[in-house]
């Protein structure tokens, strides 16, 4: 019975890894190999299009009645439409003239996976794909007048749009002609080496009434994310707010759809995003403590055609006539590195998904990263974690190992007893609850140290899927990325051998069938480690030859190595 509790365990075990690989696959973009999604991936026939279509303008409605804050569906100045390439050392971009829109962001310091072209992030292109970063005024009264907003034309204002060897910001504005009595002026300003891009924006009152307006800082995706598999959920991807209440909150696109969310309610700090695997986008207000006072409401939308938004609603003070309104906001768009987005504003590492495991996956990062810095190697960092976390389980494990040896010592007892009492199945039992007890052995006692690592593994796991340092990181010789599967297959075959050796050295079950299991195991997980990253097989190694190496001690010392 407990060597049934045993196999069973091993195979919940190996279930784990499976789901694992399936979900590994799913976060790539890649089909689930052995399980089959319960939905597709969202897709989309619509052909690209440069114009923002009259369903998907995102534009959220004002805080007053009737038409207040609706958007015309016409530009309001007939200003040529214009594409303002913009170009630093971490982006390559474009501004639409119309609302100066950011609608294409290559990220130029990381590469798709195939390393052909650098990462999209903002893509103004058919539902499918389109990704885009907006702003724009609201009349918070219902007057029949339309402020300036994002389907507004405005003018590019002359200035160098490529930042040159030397200079550490670049800043590129546009200007709207007045609508409404007011005139919007947003101005861009890139800094060398930030991910962070500073988005002034200016709001003249040009008419002889003062004027209520209100700030929206909007972020528009299509809603297409990878297929879930049916037994587990995939690291988030969606729109995300957090608020002055330290209050995360994760919106998905099918309770958006359903109708089901209730956005944030109005809080005098936080900040908008946008998050997906590896990136994400975000929209703050900061730069100047009248600007971060702003109080703010959050709204979210589903605009059909696949198009989802999330804004950020800034009440302005009232704007005297002549005067000027200055709001200082910032625009995040880049990769989800931990230590980066902890500095930026509070709460925004968040983005970083780990999933149920972040209780656990944070100190590991947070360790991998100390080993980082002393190595300056995520490979070896992995390689010295595992060392550091079997450290940590020594005692642990030398019990399990310790029991397991005990185990092996008795097995040809134990195998004697079975044949001799294989017609008396409850006498059979009973005697080997008798030896059990007689040599003082726990038949569960390898178990639990197994049970005890599982969460552990599938942290770490997080933690390589979720790390985008370890996107395209190398390791030695053929290992160029330790995200991406070992190309050669070595260290699957390495990491198979291990496994059968660990076999080898545990004690053999009386049961025929499972004694075969636990051989035939270590062959099937390998096929899964085929695939697995290069990472996660690293770790899954280095476990293993420590082990090897407990065990083989403890069994030599026990004097039953290599019996059977």
């Amino acid at each position: 019975m407990n060597d049934i509790r045993r196999t069973i365990l091993w195979v919940i075990f190996g279930f784990s890894l499976v789901l694992l690989w399936d979900q590994w696959q799913v976060f790539n973009g890649n089909k689930p190999t052995f399980l089959p999604s319960t939905k597709p991936a969202a897709t989309a026939a619509a052909p690209a299009t440069t114009a923002p279509a009259a369903n998907s303008n995102g534009v959220p409605a004002a805080s007053g009645s009737g038409n207040a804050g609706a958007v015309p569906t016409q530009a309001v100045a007939a200003a040529p439409r214009e594409q303002v390439k913009v170009t630093t050392d971490l982006f390559q971009a474009s501004i639409d003239s119309e609302g100066a829109t950011v609608n294409h962001l290559e990220l130029r310091k990381y590469d798709e996976a195939d390393r052909t072209k650098h990462v999209v992030l903002f893509e103004n292109g058919s539902p499918a794909t389109r990704y885009v970063a907006q702003t724009g005024l609201l009349n918070q009264v219902d007057t029949g007048e339309r402020f300036p907003n994002h389907l507004t034309q405005m003018t590019p204002r002359p200035g160098p749009r490529e930042m040159a060897d030397g200079q550490n910001t670049l800043e590129v504005s546009f200007e709207s002609a007045p609508a409404g009595g007011l005139k919007y002026i947003k101005t861009y300003v890139f800094h060398r080496g930030d991910y962070v891009i500073g988005v002034r924006h200016e709001v003249v009152n040009v008419s002889d009434q003062p004027r209520d307006a209100q700030l929206y800082l909007q972020l528009l995706r299509h809603g297409t994310v990878a297929a879930s598999t049916m037994f587990g959920t995939n690291t988030f991807t969606g729109p995300a707010a957090y608020t002055n209440e330290k209050k995360f909150h994760k919106l998905d696109f099918k309770d958006i759809a359903k109708g089901k969310i209730e956005p944030p309610p109005p809080a005098n700090d936080g900040w908008i995003a946008m998050v997906q695997h590896y990136f994400a986008s975000a929209w703050l207000l900061k730069g100047d403590p009248a600007s971060e006072q702003l109080r703010r409401e959050f709204r979210v939308k589903d605009l059909g055609d696949n198009q989802f938004s999330i804004a950020m609603v800034a009440t302005l003070p009232k704007i005297a006539p002549g005067a000027t309104q200055v709001v200082n906001s910032a625009l995040f768009a880049g990769p989800e590195e931990e230590k980066k987005l902890e500095a930026i504003a509070p709460g925004l590492d968040l983005v970083k998904d780990y999933g149920i495991f972040a209780i656990i996956s944070k100190p590991l990062y947070w360790l991998l990263t100390q080993l980082h810095g002393l190595l300056g190697n995520w490979g070896w960092s992995i390689v010295a974690l595992v060392v550091l976390l079997k450290a940590a389980f020594y005692w642990l494990n030398a019990k399990a190992y310790a029991s397991m040896a005990k185990m092996k010592a008795i097995n040809p007892k134990i195998m004697e007893m079975r044949e001799r009492l294989k017609d008396k199945p409850q006498e059979m039992q009973q005697e080997m609850m008798r030896i059990y007890k007689t040599e003082k052995v726990n038949p569960m006692g390898g178990c639990f140290p197994i049970l005890i690592q599982i969460p552990v593994f599938i942290a770490l796991y997080w933690v390589l899927l979720s790390s985008v340092e370890m996107r395209h990181a190398p390791w030695i010789g053929w290992i160029t990325d330790l995200s991406a599967p070992d190309p050669w297959y070595i260290l699957p075959i390495v990491m198979t051998a291990t496994s059968l050796f660990q076999t080898w050295l545990n004690p053999t079950p009386p049961d025929p069938m499972q004694a075969k299991l636990m051989w035939i195991m270590p062959l099937a997980f390998s096929v899964m480690f085929i695939f697995f990253p290069a990472g996660l097989v690293l770790y899954w190694i280095t476990n293993n030859v420590l082990s090897i190496a407990q065990q083989w001690f403890i069994n030599k010392r026990l004097g039953v190595l290599g019996a059977k």
